[in-house]
């Protein structure tokens, strides 16, 4: 079996290309791919080649962890799925391509229990991963006892949209975002978006960082409350440093928010469902597959582009 999917041949070298597809096990299922996102965290490290090392590294693979489609086909255990139109969080099928995430194909072959029905919401229902990304920041995959809602995000793309949206909805009182591009501080929804050097505010409890800025700690921490709290919720490929002093005296905290979880994919889903949580307004660019490069640049480079989606139905 065969299908088209993105390939990264190797840093900065982005085609589309046709690969051959592991056939389905028993407990697999075959999706045909509606819609698959761009992530401007770790695609675009592994586009730039600044992505860190790690199991599994290497060129070339195939992209992608954001892909929403419908069954076509399924393994003798998994026949039951056929016709559902799912979420799959990357798939590893094929071959000596790596899969990382493995998404960005037409057709996907993935283990059932990994892909998670969703409703027909067209191409909103990508967002899934980052809502997922921005629920698990706050709720620390259910392993915290007490939440602290962010009460200053930093960033305004779409995970601090997602992490604003979440706050609001929740109840607690709206937070402040920093922005610094005029582009991106528009679309929002029951909170505030000022520059940083107009904020004077000293007596953060909680900030989470969305913003993948290495050299930003100590600046986050001369805005804290004692006992405040850092939440880096970015992705970041220099090694991040801080003063001890003024980080001591006010006793601060910094924590790490890891991957997301199945758990946290669940809850998004049900508030999504459920009329709390929008996704609308975050999908600002759609392209076709065979424009990749083009449509790849777009998502890194133009600050205009808050969500980058590959539109696959017309692929073969």
């Amino acid at each position: 079996m065969k299908t088209q999917a993105i390939v990264l041949e190797r840093p900065e070298r982005i085609v589309l290309s046709t690969l051959e597809i592991t056939p389905p096990a028993d407990n697999d299922v075959v999706v045909e791919v509606e819609y698959s996102g761009i992530s401007t965290g770790t695609e675009k490290l592994l586009f730039s080649g600044r992505m860190p090392a790690f199991p599994g590294m290497g060129y070339p693979l195939v992209p992608g962890y954001e892909s929403v489609g419908r069954v076509v086909d399924a393994g003798p255990s998994a026949q039951h799925r056929i016709g559902e139109r799912v979420f799959v969080p990357g798939a590893r099928c094929w071959g000596e391509v790596r899969g990382l995430f493995g998404g960005a194909g037409r057709r996907l072959v993935s283990d059932a229990s990994r892909v998670m029905t969703v409703a027909d919401q067209g191409a909103e229902s990508v967002l899934l991963a980052l809502a997922a990304t921005a629920y698990h920041a706050v709720a620390g995959g259910g392993k915290r006892e007490r939440i602290t809602p962010p009460d200053l995000i930093v960033g305004h793309g779409v995970l601090g949209r997602l992490l604003a949206r979440m706050t609001v909805v929740a109840g607690f009182a709206p937070p402040t975002v920093w922005e610094t591009n005029p582009q991106r501080s528009g679309g929002t929804e029951g909170y505030a978006v000022v520059r940083p050097e107009d904020d004077t505010r000293r007596d953060y409890r909680s900030v989470y960082d969305v913003s993948g800025d290495a050299s930003i700690l100590d600046r986050l921490v001369a805005r804290l409350a004692p006992g405040g709290e850092i939440v880096l919720a970015g992705f970041y490929t220099e090694p991040l440093n801080f003063a001890f002093a003024p980080a001591f005296m006010r006793e601060a905290q910094i924590r790490c928010a890891a991957e997301w979880q199945r758990p946290d994919l669940l809850a998004v889903r049900e508030l999504v469902d459920g009329g709390r949580l929008s996704l609308g307004g975050l999908i600002t660019h759609l392209d076709e597959p065979m424009h990749a490069e083009a449509a790849y640049r777009t998502a890194f480079d133009d600050a205009g582009c808050l969500k980058m989606v590959l539109d696959w139905r017309h692929c073969q």
